[in-house]
């Protein structure tokens, strides 16, 4: 007899490249007898989600799996405006380019993308139009990408109040809701997989980066009287990014107790920065390992 698979409603966090562990669970669920049958996701969620609503994650995945540093920095197109460091419309044009595009209300799974909209300051839901459009919206994080007008709203990443977007899923019926968290507490590295040696010699993102904003900050705006007193290293796209994540964890942890989805996934805040998407390998196997610790007795 062929085993009945156990239906799921998967609720995909925000988090950068941490992200890439969607994929990781997504597989995994598929090898172990379950049926995703719906998808709500923030920001990266939205992205994996939206892409495998679609049928394109293969796809997705075999490119992201062969990006390295430099790829990543030619991705990043930055703006010189004064909305966001970068326009984020390279990548979704090359996703586009890569993957095509479709209607939401086409895809074979239920989905919906949850971006923020700033003229109301409220969270919505995109389960209609373009696909890509709605990626688009739901990933803007501020100052970092810029918003986007999108049908009379100004919109940016739904992160920004609701990391994990468990509210559209409340009425699926479905077996399961499983929610992924991209903040969870942080942990000891010393044995996670590093990116390939081969890679060291090159110029990494975060220089790159930190070059911009080094420059920018140097040619447009004052002087800070207390730049020394930051933390070596860190810059306004760091200084966000950890800003960012702890105002998103802070949310996360009221919405779970709202809303109490089946299984919470967690991942480690510290898996990887915002734009380490040249390690996707090691994300992946991340989130495939954590779906089989949380999941495996469920």
């Amino acid at each position: 007899m062929t085993k009945k698979k156990r239906t799921v409603s998967l609720v995909l966090g925000s988090g950068g490249a941490r992200g890439l562990a969607h994929i990781g669970i997504i597989r995994w669920l598929e090898e172990h007898d379950y049926e995703i049958q719906a998808i709500s996701g923030s920001s990266m969620g939205a992205l994996i989600g939206g892409i495998y609503a679609a049928g394109k994650l293969d796809i997705y995945t075999k490119w992201v799996k062969a990006l390295n540093k430099r790829d990543v920095i030619r991705l990043l197109d930055f703006s010189f405006g004064s909305a966001g460091i970068f326009s984020g419309d390279r990548v979704i044009q090359t996703l586009r380019d890569l993957l095509g595009d479709t209607e939401i209300e086409s895809l074979p799974i239920s989905f919906t993308a949850v971006t923020t909209d700033l003229d109301e300051g409220k969270e919505i839901w995109l389960n209609e139009g373009s696909l890509f459009d709605a990626i688009r919206a739901s990933i803007s994080i501020p100052t970092v990408f810029t918003p986007v007008r999108y049908k009379g709203h100004l919109l940016v990443d739904g992160g920004l109040l609701n990391p994990v977007p468990i509210a559209p899923t409340v009425y699926d019926v479905t077996d399961i809701t499983v929610a992924v968290d991209l903040l969870g507490k942080r942990e000891k590295l010393d044995d996670w997989p590093v990116p390939d040696e081969k890679e060291n010699n090159n110029k990494t993102y975060q220089e790159a980066i930190r070059e911009f904003i080094e420059n920018f900050q140097e040619k447009f705006l004052p002087d800070d009287p207390d730049k020394e007193q930051l933390e070596k290293g860190m810059n306004i796209v760091e200084i966000v990014n950890r800003s960012y994540d702890a105002m998103q964890g802070t949310i996360t942890r009221f919405k779970m107790a709202a809303y109490n989805p089946d299984i919470v996934i967690s991942i480690p805040a510290n898996a990887c920065s915002t734009f380490d998407f040249h390690r996707a390998e090691a994300m992946i196997e991340l989130g495939y390992e954590r779906a089989a610790r949380y999941l495996a007795q469920a």
